[in-house]
């Protein structure tokens, strides 16, 4: 195996996670995102959910919710929640439809 192969191989698992960790305090300490993802919720999580809590989409490992009111990411940690992730945002670039109807 050559050794850029073994370096990316050895880097991309820390990246992975150092990438996980800044989007759930991104998520934590900043209302920016329109709705969180919640990994791995468990039936209690989904027993406490808060009463504000709409649920957009749910799968066996995930599920979206979105909430108006401020800091749901905390409440969310308070009902259960493992790990939440922001969902919803466009990325560091606009769409190219926002620059055109921006004037």
């Amino acid at each position: 195996m050559s050794t850029i192969i073994r370096r990316i191989a050895l880097w991309a698992p820390v990246i992975l996670v150092a990438w996980v960790a800044v989007m759930a305090l991104v998520m934590r300490f900043s209302d920016a995102a329109p709705a969180a993802v919640v990994m791995l919720p468990s039936r209690a999580f989904l027993a406490a959910l808060p009463p504000d809590a709409a649920i957009l989409r749910q799968t066996a490992a995930t599920i979206t919710l979105k909430s108006d009111t401020p800091d749901f990411a905390a409440r969310l940690y308070r009902a259960g929640a493992l790990l939440v992730l922001p969902a919803g945002l466009t990325g560091c670039l606009p769409l190219p439809g926002a620059l055109a109807n921006k004037g």
